[in-house]
């Protein structure tokens, strides 16, 4: 009873993790507290997965079963005369998500604010007012949404893109499904070979698994998960080119100046990390700054413009030279919900991996399956199950692999979720956009194709970067 227990603990993710600050010193596993926070934390999950029907905010579940879980570990801590490991080993989970929200807090900021200047506005524009055929939409708002997506986050380019489709294909509802599909898995795959395009390839580079370039690596693999579908979905398109649409919206002042400001950003992170092996939050906060900075330049010298213009006699400007840019406003908008999602589910985990879990599951994962097929399930998990759990429970186990195989979990957990409409952020925001016509079974029914490109890129990467498997 209690192998089948623990094998199943193994498969549900995050519940094979532990953590590394404090190594085990006692073992809850089989403990009435283990279990209870077992039994928590599987029903925290199951609220998050039922999101879309309660209209529970998926942070409140985790949040809630965080405390409880680290209040039974602190219990049975006491209970053994120990005051301090609870305490230790709590900091260490904090500080995972310290580092990250401050990280992603800032990308957020640079995203929304990339938004409000109307930079995605006008790439839709563009698209929507050339007049291009379906085909040649079909594979440019894909070509788009993998190179966007390594620097931007994938669902707000998934967003941006699947509008164009749903704007040029009205009346072709065959197009948008395909469209969209297509968009999701380009969104998710061009992710994969960025640090900075996923959730989880920042977590493994933040750990310091590897190196920021050694993620270009899986761009290959990538490119083949995103082409071997593209591929296949692009017979069934319609040929037709649709009218173009009139659309002329306009970048407020300043806009592209900060495109150039968040990749100066993302480059002095990278540096900062790589020659000075500084914590890479510490080079966007510092990027923060730097947008703030230039906020600032922007509204006193739009004020300027304007007390220029009444003065002479003239009215004030409401054109895009004077627009003002709060950057707080910015930080209010970032993705609260998600921020502390992520914060409940570090802390479950940490707190699962105290009570003992990371032996049992590594044990079971990666010595008795195998590190392949250990690194394959993840992927296929992550289509029903958040990636990032998974991700993070792998990373704190922290098997003993070669840099191949953890660049390859790295992969699949990245793409995996393109297999299912749920299993990624941007599937799951794609079908809030294209209500009724990008759905759950539109997408299950190209899940054969996307699967086939899922084969084909592990099978790439074993292919260019078999070196890679023989080096730890």
């Amino acid at each position: 009873m209690r192998a089948l227990l623990l094998s199943l603990l193994c498969l549900v993710p995050g519940l094979a993790a532990a953590s590394e600050a404090a190594g085990v010193t006692h073992d809850f596993t089989a403990h009435w507290i283990g279990l209870t926070a077992v039994v928590i934390f599987v029903l925290a999950y199951t609220l998050v997965v039922m999101e879309e029907w309660l209209h529970l905010r998926k942070s409140i579940p985790v949040l809630m079963a965080a405390g409880l879980i680290w209040t039974l570990i602190g219990l049975g801590y006491a209970q053994l005369g120990d005051f301090h490991t609870a305490g230790e080993t709590v900091r260490h989970s904090l500080l995972e998500f310290g580092e990250l929200f401050l990280f992603l807090l800032v990308a957020m900021t640079y995203i929304n604010t990339l938004e409000e200047r109307g930079i995605f506005d006008a790439l839709r524009g563009w698209l929507v007012s050339r007049g291009f055929s379906l085909r040649t939409l079909f594979w440019l708002t894909g070509l788009l949404a993998f190179f966007i997506s390594p620097v931007a986050d994938n669902m707000t380019t998934a967003l941006v893109m699947a509008s164009v489709a749903m704007a040029v294909g009205k009346g072709h509802p065959g197009f948008v499904v395909v469209a969209c599909i297509n968009i999701v898995v380009a969104a998710n795959a061009g992710g994969a070979w960025s640090p900075f395009g996923d959730i989880t390839t920042l977590m493994v580079w933040q750990k310091g698994v590897f190196p920021a370039h050694e993620f270009l690596a899986l761009f290959l693999p990538s490119v083949v998960n995103w082409l071997v579908p593209a591929a296949i979905m692009s017979y069934s398109l319609p040929k037709a080119t649709p009218e173009a649409l009139q659309v002329r919206p306009e970048v407020l002042r300043g806009g592209y100046l900060v495109i150039f400001m968040f990749i100066g950003t993302i480059a002095l992170t990278v540096s900062l990390h790589s020659f000075l092996h500084l914590p890479p939050a510490l080079g966007m906060m510092g990027g923060l700054g730097l947008l703030k900075l230039y906020s600032y330049y922007l509204n006193q010298t739009g004020k300027a413009m304007q007390n220029s213009l009444i003065e002479r006699g003239g009215l004030a400007s409401s054109d895009s030279d004077a627009q003002p840019l709060n950057v707080f406003d910015q930080v209010a908008r970032a993705e609260w919900d998600t921020l502390l999602f992520f914060y409940g589910i570090i802390m479950c985990v940490g707190g699962l991996g105290t009570l003992g879990y990371l032996a049992l599951g590594s044990e079971v994962l990666y010595v008795d399956l195998g590190p392949t097929v250990a690194n394959v399930l993840v992927g296929v998990v992550s289509a029903v199950i958040d990636n990032i759990p998974v991700m993070f429970a792998v990373l704190t186990m922290f098997p003993d692999m070669s840099d191949g195989q953890w660049l390859l979990v790295t992969l699949t957990a990245g793409v995996g979720g393109s297999l299912l409409s749920v299993g990624s952020a941007a599937g799951v925001a794609v079908m809030g956009q294209a209500r009724g016509v990008y759905t759950f079974f539109a997408h299950l029914r190209w899940s054969w194709a996307i699967a086939l490109g899922y084969a084909a890129s592990i099978a790439v990467h074993f292919w260019v970067n078999k070196a890679l498997f023989l080096l730890h």
